[in-house]
């Protein structure tokens, strides 16, 4: 085949590829426009007392961990460690791929979550009556509770508006699930599970969870957040950030779990790249991936070939076949095949 029919072919299969993936990134991007958005919004105020004290510590003007450092902490150094782990390691462009997409995804659902969440619960911060700056002589109704209409400062200021957005920590659930998605990441490719129980691994790969938990304690520590908040914010980030991995990784115990899986390519391109196993589609088996598993040719050619049926659409008809299948045999309540 002359040269530049392969690099026309070759240029065709990663744009494939490539597009493979759009659904993914689209998604992504919806969610980080339902992030940004749902700033802006006015949510829930929930109606609280002049004297709780758990809410009369003092407004801190200047945060131990910024906006603008979580940022860095959980999006920019995962991109850069990963993109130095990938260079030092494998060197796979769909690893480096499949890491920032991710790492992207985990973040993007876990802020959507962490800000829907914030504008409808309404609960106020620990700092709020020095938000507020309650009309002097303020108190609380005999048979009730106050509530932003007693405040000084205008109730549509940035300030206001954020002093109602307390559960869950946003610092904490995106920390967790920036530097939560470097731990796994970490993990996969030191293969902390292989049963070898070298203690520098596990050391290395809870780094990452030590960071965001030094970023989730600051919050109570500028009285930003009870802990409550914290506690359930770093919980939705780590979990979210875990299932980001594994749409692209496969399972902390498998013998591959340096590899990132290989893009959904469908029945009539897998000639794409050339793996070892046979009957690598015909059940699930993440756990028992081995490097027979690893592509080791073509365009894919470092990456895992993902088990299990093309589409949901295959799964379905392949459980309506089995399910016929099934009726037909003697003895499951079918039709008796003597009587066919």
């Amino acid at each position: 085949m002359p040269a530049a029919r392969l690099s026309s072919t070759s240029a065709t299969s990663r744009r494939k590829l490539l597009m493979s993936y759009a659904p993914d990134w689209l998604l992504t991007l919806a969610l980080a426009a339902i992030f940004l958005s749902l700033d802006k919004v006015h949510g829930f105020r929930r109606q609280f007392s002049l004297e709780d004290t758990s809410l009369r510590h003092t407004y801190s003007v200047h945060e131990r961990v910024p906006d603008f450092a979580l940022y860095l902490i959980a999006i920019v150094a995962p991109i850069v460690f990963q993109a130095v782990i990938n260079l030092l390691t494998i060197r796979s462009w769909w690893d480096l791929h499949n890491g920032w997409l991710g790492l992207v995804l985990g973040l993007s659902i876990t802020g959507s979550i962490t800000q829907f969440v914030k504008i409808t619960v309404g609960r106020p911060r620990p700092d709020l009556i020095d938000r507020c700056q309650p009309i002097p002589g303020s108190v609380d109704p005999v048979y009730g509770l106050s509530n932003s209409s007693i405040c000084t400062n205008p109730s549509d200021s940035s300030i206001m508006l954020d002093g109602f957005r307390s559960f869950p920590s946003g610092h904490s659930s995106l920390s967790f699930a920036g530097l939560g998605f470097l731990a796994f990441y970490l993990a996969g490719k030191l293969h902390l599970f292989d049963h070898r129980g070298y203690a520098a691994k596990a050391w290395i790969s809870l780094v990452p969870f030590a960071g965001a938990a030094l970023v989730a304690i600051s919050r109570t520590m500028d009285y930003r957040h009870h802990w409550h908040d914290v506690l359930v914010g770093s919980i939705l980030g780590t979990v979210v950030s875990y299932f980001a991995y594994r749409q692209y990784y496969p399972s902390l115990r498998s013998e591959v779990s340096h590899r990132p899986y290989s893009p959904r390519i469908a029945r009539a391109d897998e000639h794409l790249g050339q793996h070892k196993r046979t009957n690598a589609r015909l059940a699930y088996r993440d756990d028992h991936l081995t490097a027979e598993d690893v592509v080791d040719s073509g365009p894919l050619e470092g990456t895992v070939l993902r088990d299990g049926p093309e589409s949901l659409r295959e799964v379905w008809r392949d459980h309506e076949d089995h399910e016929e299948s099934t009726a037909l045999q003697p003895g499951s309540g079918g039709i008796p095949l003597e009587t066919v």
